[in-house]
């Protein structure tokens, strides 16, 4: 018993921070590494030069997304500075004005969708468009933060299935067979769950701007844009270089449908009765492809290596581009692969770099540029990595370099071992609310993966479980918490910050925690479902 409260400990002073002295999500991963290194030490018997390694494995495992965070920040300062921003804002407040359902589709699942796939945020885009279109400050701030939940899975290109499978083939891979899944096999469990969770989170949606009435006039939208979801990352995760691509082509799919929808009912896609005198002038002073140019190469160069299976192999399995030595020591793996040439980041950031010839028309830009990405970045990048080291402190606490093997059970083992005797053949039905709570403590369903995931499925071990089963269990806690970010205090802060309304997030978060708990709980009864019938 003892040991599992000194598990908790850091669990709980992250909570605290969060919940209670309401600090930020950097400085709470500070002290949270602080605390869980001081627990390790003293109450694991832990050596430094464990913590040291776990640390440095951790910020680099956190690469694929702490890295997609600064790019993608340099992206849209970038455009920001350039002007090209405001131009896609002005093109985006013209669309589908006649129906709201459609609208609300069409931006806030469709382009939020497609915009975060390619390292862009929607929590900081979406919100001054919903606002200059009438949506008040609450739903501007709540639209965006639960309009890709579904899907975040597949975000930043993919980061966190990446970052998931990595986790998995870490624990189940050998000597022999060090890489036994591949991106379709964890991507396609991932895809039992979209169908039915996104196709709620429109309804969602729908009831937060109508409450029911919203409801019933978006219901037949909804349910299409559900079923192109569910039908297009069917396909995406059979094959293992369309899994990265699955958000950006469910955000392209529901926009394109959600336009047919409008022409088949006699609306209009286009409505310019909403631009004011100012987006006139914005509207003039830069064509359109010069707004979309950074993104548009983005996704060119994306297409490019994921749906040419011979690059995309040349890439993610021969270039793997491994850091030897960082993990020496270490239970498991004795080096990381970072596949740089392969991951967004890098992409991200050339395609930023392509897109200034075209967009800067002044030195001053460039410096506006970089000022902007260092007072945005350095913060929100180090928050992305941090809870990776946390958790793969908590992995390797109480392990021996001398002897190679755990003096002591670590952090993650001893919950794991008792959440098993806890819950039983019922932990199939509480994972996704783990999920829950980690993307709520660390604001991401790839951190959350990094944090929780391994004792999600060192819990899952314990019971009477197949090996697909297990990773099945672990998704649903990833899945949990990409279902966190309606409810994550640094997502809905961004959103207001965006629209000057800082404060109005308190409103959002709860009414969004009853959502979020909803959807959980429904993802939760899926899981146990698909465990009781062994569908994998």
């Amino acid at each position: 018993m003892v040991d599992l409260l000194l598990s908790l400990i850091p669990i709980l002073v992250i909570l605290a921070l969060l919940l209670v002295w309401k600090q930020p999500a950097d400085i709470t991963g500070i002290i949270g590494w602080a605390v869980t290194a001081l627990v390790a030490v003293f109450a694991f018997n832990t050596g430094l030069d464990v913590i040291g390694r776990s640390t440095a494995a951790g910020l680099l495992k956190s690469l694929p997304v702490s890295l997609i965070v600064a790019t993608s920040l340099l992206q849209m300062a970038l455009m920001q500075t350039t002007g090209a921003l405001s131009r896609v804002i002005v093109f985006i407040k013209s669309v589908s004005s006649e129906n709201q359902a459609v609208q609300i589709m069409m931006i806030s699942i469709g382009f939020g969708t497609l915009m975060v796939a390619v390292g862009a945020t929607p929590v900081s885009i979406l919100p001054p468009i919903l606002l200059a279109l009438g949506y008040s400050a609450y739903t501007a701030i709540a639209l965006p933060a639960i309009g890709y939940d579904a899907l975040c899975t597949y975000a930043l290109l993919g980061a966190p299935v990446v970052v998931f499978l990595g986790m998995v083939n870490n624990i189940f891979g050998t000597p022999e067979n060090p890489t036994p899944y591949a991106l379709h096999d964890v991507g396609s469990i991932f895809w039992l769950f979209i169908p039915v969770v996104s196709t709620l989170i429109g309804f969602c949606m729908l009831w937060l701007v109508g409450k029911w009435k919203g409801v019933k006039q978006g219901f037949l939208p909804c349910i299409v844009t559900g079923v192109v979801i569910s039908v297009v990352s069917y396909f995406s995760n059979q094959v293992d270089n369309l899994v990265p691509l699955t958000g950006v082509l469910c955000g392209v799919a529901v926009i394109l449908t959600m336009a047919l929808y409008l022409k088949i009912t006699g609306k209009n896609i286009f409505e310019r009765k909403n631009l004011s005198p100012e987006d006139i002038r914005i509207e003039k002073s830069m064509p359109l492809w010069k707004g979309f140019l950074s993104w548009g190469i983005l996704i060119v160069i994306v297409l490019f290596l994921n749906l040419n299976k011979s690059i995309f192999d040349y890439l993610f399995v021969t270039l793997k581009f491994p850091i030897n030595g960082v993990a020496v020591g270490l239970p498991g793996k004795t080096s990381i692969d970072t596949r740089w040439l392969w991951n967004a980041y890098t992409w991200i950031f050339v395609s930023t770099i392509l897109s200034i010839p075209f967009l800067v028309t002044k030195k001053s830009q460039l410096v506006e540029t970089g000022k902007l990405w260092l007072k945005r970045a350095p913060r929100p990048v180090f928050a992305a990595a941090i809870f990776f080291s946390i958790g793969e402190i908590m992995s390797t606490s109480g392990f021996s370099v001398s002897s190679n093997s755990f003096a002591k059970p670590s952090m993650i083992q001893i919950l794991a071992d008792n959440s098993a005797n806890f819950f039983g053949s019922l932990y199939s039905l509480i994972a996704p609310f783990i999920g829950l709570l980690g993307g709520f403590i660390t604001g991401s369903e790839s951190s959350t993966i990094g944090m929780f995931g391994a004792y999600a499925v060192k819990t899952a071990q314990k019971l009477p479980y197949s090996v697909p089963m297990i990773i099945l269990i672990a998704a649903a806690v990833a899945f949990g918490g990409g279902l966190a970010s309606v409810i994550s205090p640094a997502k809905l802060q961004n959103a207001a910050a965006s629209i000057d309304k800082m404060g109005e997030e308190n409103k959002v978060i709860r009414v969004a925690f009853v959502f979020s708990l909803i959807l959980t709980l429904i993802t939760a009864l899926f899981a146990f479902g698909f465990v009781f019938f062994k569908v994998v």
